[in-house]
């Protein structure tokens, strides 16, 4: 995987805030998750996971504006980087051929 070494969270996360695009901070990919998976996922866990990636340079983040609904606190806003971007895409390149290799009766379900 081109050291694109990536647990299951990390690579939830990184694609929510793809899909969030703009709108990615803390609370919003964990409302993501939560929406798109049924999976409710502790905000310190997201936090420490947004952190992470920052760190290993799949994503990137600022501050947004301050705003009278958060008290006037400001959001910390992610953002995919051109590396977060090929790591999903190498995860997802890496997924599809391994599933494609997956013998036609490893998929028939309907025997129980």
């Amino acid at each position: 995987m081109k050291g694109y070494h990536l647990g299951e969270l990390e690579e939830l996360v990184l694609l929510i805030v793809g899909i969030l695009n703009q709108e990615a901070y803390g609370v919003s990919v964990a409302e993501e998750i939560k929406s798109q998976t049924g999976r409710k996922v502790n905000i310190s866990a997201i936090h420490t996971v947004l952190n992470r990636l920052e760190e290993k340079g799949f994503l990137k983040s600022h501050m947004g504006g301050a705003t009278e609904e958060r008290g006037g606190r400001r959001k910390r806003l992610f953002s995919l980087s051109a590396s977060g971007r090929a790591a999903i895409n190498e995860v997802k390149l890496v997924r599809n051929r391994l599933y494609d290799q997956l013998p036609p009766l490893a998929l028939d379900f309907s025997n129980g």
